[in-house]
């Protein structure tokens, strides 16, 4: 069956909040705790939901660190993010063509919803899956499980589109067609290690793969 959904990741994969990742763990973690991260280990904690990275790191205050991050991430949003290229281009063409697109992301709504708004991205989705509305989030499917269900979609027409594993993991679990990025800012190499349906090496190729 030819694809119909295709539900996107947000950060890493639509919109580019990589350094605002990294100068706000590097906030958190080197500045205001004195830990000594390297930027390579600060990049391996993008992706996964806050609460599990600094649960690994200091599971007696993360509660405290999460607060630290998000004030962080939340003053110095708009100094970082934008959008990458040819996303709003895809986007417009998946609209008129009548595609159903939504997103999928372990981030809480408050900030999806500052990133979309800031990188004019808001008014695109049919409906948008964050953190604050699962139990389970990516790598479990729950997420895409649920994304799915509010567009009346089903499994073999539906894509999951990301640039982590999390996102090809969840996916992959939830039955759909998963889609790499090569942009990932963990490397093109290591999503390809998971077999997604396809890689994307820029984000036109998706509209050759959903024929448009």
């Amino acid at each position: 069956m030819s694809i119909r959904t295709i539900l996107f990741d947000l950060d890493g994969t639509l919109i580019d909040t990589n350094e605002l990742i990294i100068a706000s763990f590097t906030h958190t973690l080197n500045n205001h705790y004195n830990l000594d991260y390297t930027r390579e280990q600060i990049i391996e904690f993008n992706g996964p939901p806050l609460i599990d990275t600094f649960k690994n790191i200091d599971p007696d205050r993360v509660d405290e660190m999460i607060e630290v991050y998000r004030k962080h991430n939340l003053s110095e949003h708009d100094n970082y993010v934008k959008v990458f290229p040819n996303v709003k281009e895809t986007l417009d063409i998946l609209k008129e063509r009548g595609f159903k697109i939504g997103i999928v992301t372990t981030k809480m709504t408050e900030s999806v919803n500052r990133g979309l708004k800031v990188t004019g991205l808001q008014d695109y989705f049919d409906t948008i899956v964050t953190l604050d509305d699962v139990a389970h989030p990516k790598p479990n499917p729950e997420p895409v499980i649920k994304a799915m269900k509010d567009l009346d979609a089903v499994a073999n027409s539906t894509l999951m589109v990301g640039d982590n594993s999390h996102d090809i993991e969840s996916g992959q679990c939830a039955g759909v067609k998963t889609a790499g990025v090569a942009w990932s800012f963990k490397g093109k190499e290591r999503l390809l290690r998971l077999n997604p349906t396809y890689m994307l090496d820029d984000m036109r190729d998706l509209l050759q793969i959903v024929g448009v």
